[in-house]
């Protein structure tokens, strides 16, 4: 698997105007974000607008979100490359799973890896979902993941415009986190990752910094995930897709204290 790689972040020149005084220039640093565009097996597939990192990872994460494949050994490759207006990252999936490419091949593009574009029917979109994983910790670790979760988004700490997406340990200690303008990509590089690093959970937990909507729970219980937790309040939807599946969640998580639903 090959990749090209862009600055995540670049610095752009404003004029601070402040409530009292005169304005003044002012340096900024920006998080960048571009078109990324998928193609699988020849045929294109999506465009998602994402902060230009981790693509590979973006890339297998989404796949297995989009429930293309079911596990490592279906991808084949990944090749990233500079395109005109973006980036192109070309997917090679298993023959055993080629044919689900075309039943969902998208034609117009997405700002984020959502999940239903090229979607028809209701019914596509809200797809049952296999039984999640069981949780067994301690809401502890999820404190513990919290506070240490800011020692790990050197991006947002830069540019204050991207999100999070950590997996933690049983205990709350954070083993890998990534980042992105879409809460969708940072969590879909994180599955990535671990997909193709060939990790597990193992009764451990994600922790977002965005809101908890149903897209992010649908990818929890696709990875197999037995619990996330979020900075933000779910949406109700989000509530009943995880008790359906029988996902923990935890949201609206703060130094002291959170929302529980043990799905």
């Amino acid at each position: 698997m090959t990749g090209a790689q862009r600055p995540a972040a670049i610095g752009h020149q404003f004029i601070r105007v402040p409530a009292t005084g005169q304005p003044a220039p002012v340096s900024r640093v920006l998080a960048d974000e571009v078109p990324i565009a998928i193609e699988c097996n020849g045929l294109a597939y999506a465009v998602l607008m994402a902060t230009p990192a981790a693509l590979e990872e973006l890339a297998a994460g989404f796949a297995l979100s989009e429930r293309l494949i079911d596990g490592r050994d279906d991808l084949r490759a990944i090749d990233v490359a500079e395109a005109e207006a973006g980036i192109l990252v070309r997917v090679t999936l298993a023959r055993r799973v080629a044919g689900r490419i075309a039943d969902r091949v998208r034609h117009r593009a997405s700002d984020a890896s959502c999940g239903l574009c090229g979607v028809e029917t209701l019914a596509q979109a809200l797809r049952p979902l296999p039984a999640a994983a069981r949780w067994s910790g301690a809401d502890a670790a999820v404190f513990a993941a919290y506070h240490a979760l800011r020692d790990h988004q050197p991006l947002n700490a830069q540019t204050g415009a991207v999100h999070a997406a950590a997996a933690a340990t049983q205990e709350g200690e954070i083993r890998a986190a990534f980042e992105d303008v879409g809460r969708h990509n940072a969590f879909d590089k994180l599955i990535g990752s671990m997909l193709l690093a060939g990790q597990q959970w193992d009764s451990g937990f994600a922790l977002l910094t965005s809101r908890c909507s149903f897209e992010l729970v649908e990818k929890a219980v696709l990875s197999g995930c037995p619990m996330l937790a979020t900075i933000s309040a779910p949406t109700r939807l989000a509530v009943e897709r995880a008790g359906a599946a029988g996902l923990a969640l935890r949201s609206l998580v703060r130094a002291d204290a959170m929302l529980a639903s043990d799905g």
